[in-house]
């Protein structure tokens, strides 16, 4: 009777240390993630067209002389060089950036748009000459 009790405590003990060792051996994975994936594409051009309260704004790429038309989202950033906010209100034509976007069917959608140059290098001087003659 001890023995088949033994025995049967022995077994119970091997199928808890084999349950135990499937469940340690199981491999756990930790999924993060980025704001750029796989289809996130980038470019680098000229602003040619903005135009606020519309939902496109147009560049003229490196390789293009062409202007292409990109759409813009409330989620898409706008960055200085140092990669702090900037409003779009502070857009012109001309400005240089960098940008990323991904394709949504037939439309090109802009996630970021990064200017190459700090905004402060594009505010307007203005400057007055006065020229005085002697009679």
């Amino acid at each position: 009777m001890k023995e088949t009790r033994l025995i049967k405590m022995l077994a119970a003990g091997a199928a808890c240390a084999m349950a135990l060792s499937a469940a340690f051996a199981q491999d756990t994975s930790t999924t993060t993630s980025t704001t750029t994936s796989a289809s996130d594409l980038s470019g680098s051009g000229t602003i040619t067209t903005y135009t606020p309260g519309s939902d496109y704004i147009m560049f003229r790429t490196e390789t293009s002389t062409a202007p292409v038309k990109y759409y813009y989202t409330k989620q898409t950033t706008l960055l200085d060089p140092e990669g702090h906010a900037v409003e779009w209100s502070m857009l012109r034509p001309d400005m240089p950036v960098t940008y990323t976007y991904r394709k949504d069917g037939d439309r090109m959608v802009v996630t970021k748009v990064t200017l190459t140059k700090p905004v402060s290098s594009y505010e307007k001087k203005e400057t007055t000459t006065t020229t005085t003659t002697s009679p």
